[in-house]
Protein backbone atom coordinates (compact mmCIF):
# COMPACT_ATOMS: atom_id res chain seq x y z
CA UNK A 1 0.00 0.00 0.00
CA UNK A 2 1.67 2.89 -1.21
CA UNK A 3 1.41 5.89 0.34
CA UNK A 4 1.46 9.32 -1.74
CA UNK A 5 5.23 10.92 -1.76
CA UNK A 6 4.21 14.80 0.61
CA UNK A 7 2.50 11.62 2.92
CA UNK A 8 5.40 9.23 2.87
CA UNK A 9 8.19 12.20 3.36
CA UNK A 10 6.49 14.14 6.18
CA UNK A 11 6.37 10.66 7.81
CA UNK A 12 9.83 9.65 7.24
CA UNK A 13 10.82 13.51 8.34
CA UNK A 14 9.17 13.44 11.60
CA UNK A 15 10.19 9.87 12.63
CA UNK A 16 13.62 11.02 11.58
CA UNK A 17 13.60 14.34 13.97
CA UNK A 18 12.32 12.32 17.17
CA UNK A 19 14.86 9.43 16.38
CA UNK A 20 17.36 12.19 16.26
CA UNK A 21 16.13 14.16 19.67
CA UNK A 22 15.73 10.97 21.13
CA UNK A 23 19.41 9.86 20.71
CA UNK A 24 20.43 13.62 20.94
CA UNK A 25 18.39 13.60 24.88
CA UNK A 26 19.89 10.18 25.42
CA UNK A 27 23.62 11.51 25.39
CA UNK A 28 23.02 15.32 26.45
CA UNK A 29 21.28 13.39 29.93
CA UNK A 30 24.96 11.08 30.09
CA UNK A 31 26.73 14.08 29.39
CA UNK A 32 24.90 16.06 32.16
CA UNK A 33 26.28 13.42 34.45
CA UNK A 34 29.62 13.48 33.50
CA UNK A 35 30.34 17.30 33.25
CA UNK A 36 29.23 20.05 35.21
CA UNK A 37 28.61 22.49 31.99
CA UNK A 38 25.43 24.01 31.79
CA UNK A 39 24.75 23.53 28.35
CA UNK A 40 24.01 20.13 28.31
CA UNK A 41 20.90 20.66 30.62
CA UNK A 42 20.05 23.08 28.39
CA UNK A 43 20.54 20.86 25.49
CA UNK A 44 18.06 18.83 27.23
CA UNK A 45 15.18 21.24 27.64
CA UNK A 46 15.48 22.16 23.77
CA UNK A 47 15.45 18.44 22.42
CA UNK A 48 12.76 18.02 24.87
CA UNK A 49 10.38 20.50 23.36
CA UNK A 50 11.34 19.05 19.69
CA UNK A 51 10.67 15.85 20.52
CA UNK A 52 7.45 16.79 21.95
CA UNK A 53 6.46 18.85 19.08
CA UNK A 54 7.24 16.06 16.92
CA UNK A 55 6.14 13.43 18.69
CA UNK A 56 2.71 15.80 18.44
CA UNK A 57 3.06 15.58 14.52
CA UNK A 58 3.57 12.07 14.23
CA UNK A 59 0.40 11.37 16.39
CA UNK A 60 -1.97 13.37 13.32
CA UNK A 61 0.11 11.32 10.61
CA UNK A 62 -0.42 7.81 12.43
CA UNK A 63 -4.37 8.51 12.87
CA UNK A 64 -4.05 9.62 9.19
CA UNK A 65 -2.31 6.64 8.55
CA UNK A 66 -4.72 4.23 9.99
CA UNK A 67 -7.00 4.03 7.22
CA UNK A 68 -5.39 4.81 4.20
CA UNK A 69 -2.18 2.87 4.84
CA UNK A 70 -3.08 0.03 7.85
CA UNK A 71 -6.40 -0.97 7.41
CA UNK A 72 -6.09 -1.46 3.67
CA UNK A 73 -2.67 -3.15 4.24
CA UNK A 74 -4.34 -5.92 6.94
CA UNK A 75 -7.42 -6.33 4.29
CA UNK A 76 -5.08 -6.93 1.71
CA UNK A 77 -3.09 -9.45 3.65
CA UNK A 78 0.32 -7.66 3.17
CA UNK A 79 2.88 -6.66 5.52
CA UNK A 80 1.10 -7.91 8.46
CA UNK A 81 3.87 -9.02 10.73
CA UNK A 82 6.26 -6.23 10.85
CA UNK A 83 2.91 -3.61 10.31
CA UNK A 84 1.75 -5.34 13.59
CA UNK A 85 5.22 -4.81 15.49
CA UNK A 86 5.09 -1.35 14.01
CA UNK A 87 1.67 -0.55 15.57
CA UNK A 88 2.28 -2.13 18.62
CA UNK A 89 5.77 -0.10 19.25
CA UNK A 90 4.12 2.90 18.56
CA UNK A 91 1.42 2.17 20.80
CA UNK A 92 3.78 1.52 23.51
CA UNK A 93 5.84 4.89 22.73
CA UNK A 94 2.39 6.84 23.17
CA UNK A 95 1.53 4.89 26.42
CA UNK A 96 5.40 5.05 27.52
CA UNK A 97 5.17 9.17 26.61
CA UNK A 98 1.90 9.92 28.63
CA UNK A 99 3.37 8.21 31.08
CA UNK A 100 6.91 10.08 31.48
CA UNK A 101 4.82 13.62 30.79
CA UNK A 102 1.97 12.68 33.36
CA UNK A 103 2.80 9.91 35.99
CA UNK A 104 5.42 11.63 39.05
CA UNK A 105 6.25 8.50 40.16
CA UNK A 106 10.19 8.72 40.94
CA UNK A 107 9.81 4.65 41.65
CA UNK A 108 8.31 4.34 38.45
CA UNK A 109 9.60 6.85 35.73
CA UNK A 110 12.72 5.46 35.24
CA UNK A 111 11.46 2.12 34.01
CA UNK A 112 9.01 3.75 32.15
CA UNK A 113 11.84 5.83 30.27
CA UNK A 114 13.97 2.54 29.75
CA UNK A 115 10.96 1.02 27.94
CA UNK A 116 10.59 4.38 25.75
CA UNK A 117 13.98 4.51 24.51
CA UNK A 118 14.06 0.84 24.12
CA UNK A 119 10.79 0.82 22.11
CA UNK A 120 11.88 4.40 20.10
CA UNK A 121 15.13 2.54 19.08
CA UNK A 122 13.42 -0.93 18.09
CA UNK A 123 10.59 1.00 15.88
CA UNK A 124 14.00 3.11 14.15
CA UNK A 125 15.24 -0.32 13.93
CA UNK A 126 11.85 -2.14 11.98
CA UNK A 127 10.72 1.24 10.00
CA UNK A 128 13.10 0.69 7.57
CA UNK A 129 12.78 -3.19 7.56
CA UNK A 130 8.98 -2.38 7.00
CA UNK A 131 9.88 -0.46 3.94
CA UNK A 132 11.85 -2.91 2.46
CA UNK A 133 9.14 -5.85 3.16
CA UNK A 134 6.84 -4.02 2.04
CA UNK A 135 8.93 -2.84 -1.30
CA UNK A 136 10.01 -6.16 -1.99
CA UNK A 137 6.00 -7.71 -2.16
CA UNK A 138 4.87 -5.13 -5.00
CA UNK A 139 5.01 -6.46 -8.42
Amino acid sequence: MRLSSSFRYAIYATFAILVLTGAGWLVADWQKDISSDEIWQQSIAYLLMVHGGAAMAVLLLLGALIPVHLLRSWRSRKNRISGSAMAIFNAILIATAFGLYYLGSETLRPWISWIHIAAGFSLAMLFPLHIYWGRRKLP
